[in-house]
């Protein structure tokens, strides 16, 4: 399974804004495979490999800079990707479409960033909706909180207040699908 550059890239760009004077230490500390990955140039339309290339440094930098806490990493650099990703003329965008339009927007694009990859959105009301991830060969917990935290941040810069995301189900859990529901005032 592979993950485009665009979301590598905003890994070591995470590490280097909240952790600069630690990012040698956790490129050093990063399994091989992961540093070269990090380390090395990356090119935003370029696929790479997502346990290289994400599930391995978002474990590392949890282990070093979360004290292990994996779902709090995942939140963290979801959120810090949302704002990356939205902003500039998407965050004009992302400020007039409402919440279910911005969820099934991401849905759409989904396999864009990974491949293979199906996102659903289902039971969509007022409040809230739920999203299936269907098709993903190679899950983690600590992706699925990744994702989770991206749709929350998006949500809260749409304007939505007490936005809730819960990762109910995981396909890393061999649930059959990776359940995320979503509310939201």
């Amino acid at each position: 399974m592979e993950i485009k550059g665009t979301a590598v890239k905003s890994i070591p760009e995470f590490v280097q804004k909240h952790f600069p004077l630690r990012y040698q230490e956790w490129l050093d500390a990063t399994p091989e495979n992961g540093r070269k990955v990090m380390g090395g140039l990356l090119f935003t339309n370029n696929w790479y490999p997502i346990q290289d290339s994400l599930v391995v440094p978002m474990k590392s930098i949890s282990k070093y800079f979360y004290n292990g806490d994996d779902k709090k990493t995942a939140r963290t650099m979801g959120r810090y990707s949302a704002e990356v990703a939205l902003s500039g003329v998407y965050k004009f965008f992302i400020q007039f479409g409402s919440p279910k339009y911005i969820i099934e927007r991401a849905s759409r694009i989904f396999s864009t960033y990974f491949q293979p990859s199906e996102m659903v959105v289902l039971n969509v009301n007022k409040n809230g909706l739920t999203v299936h991830i269907t098709k993903f060969p190679e899950p983690d917990e600590i992706i699925d909180e990744n994702i989770a935290g991206w749709m929350e941040r998006a949500l809260e810069i749409s304007g939505c207040r007490q936005v809730k995301v819960e990762v109910t189900k995981s396909l890393s859990r061999r649930q059959g699908v990776t359940e995320i529901l979503i509310t939201w005032l």
